[in-house]
């Protein structure tokens, strides 16, 4: 079985199964101001998101059970969205498994972040687990490559400012 690969730039998305989506970056940073950014709240409105959308909210309780939410604002549109989850597991500074929802939808993800670091360069790995092949293929038809593509270009960016 082949697996297909799609390339955003320099942020690659696989599809190993019918339930998975794999998105893999590297970072020019050391995996610890990676995992930082990607964990603080103060750090989330400065990535997260295509650019149109800027983050209004971003709260986080980084421990087993503790939740997540981040709200954006379009700013064409004035689209509001939110995205929330819950904590399942945190290893600082190289895994977190944690729950994603939609706002207003019902289910969710399990995504899986593991950081690795090489040469001072960070792989982040994401494995979002769907609940059905429907819902992963929802996911991939809502623009999430480009999306996830662009955010991971403005982490890039806001790395260079944290370090």
């Amino acid at each position: 079985m082949t697996m297909a690969t799609e390339q955003y730039g320099a942020t690659t998305f696989s599809f190993p199964s019918d339930l998975e989506i794999v998105i893999q970056r590297e970072f020019d940073a050391p995996r610890q101001l990676v995992f930082d950014a990607i964990t603080k709240p103060e750090h989330i409105p400065n990535w997260w998101g295509p650019r149109e959308w800027a983050v209004t909210s971003a709260t986080a309780d980084l421990r087993p059970g503790g939740a997540w939410h981040y709200t954006a604002r379009n700013s064409n549109d004035g689209r509001e969205m939110g995205m929330h989850g819950e904590y399942r597991e945190i290893v600082p500074p190289e895994r977190i498994v944690s729950t994603e929802s939609l706002d207003g939808t019902p289910g969710y993800t399990v995504n899986t972040v593991v950081l690795t670091e090489a040469d001072g360069k960070t792989m982040l790995t994401t494995t979002v687990l769907a609940p059905s092949k429907e819902v992963r293929d929802m996911i991939v038809n809502s623009g999430m490559q480009h999306g996830a593509a662009e955010s991971y270009d403005r982490l890039a960016e806001h790395l260079h400012t944290m370090a």
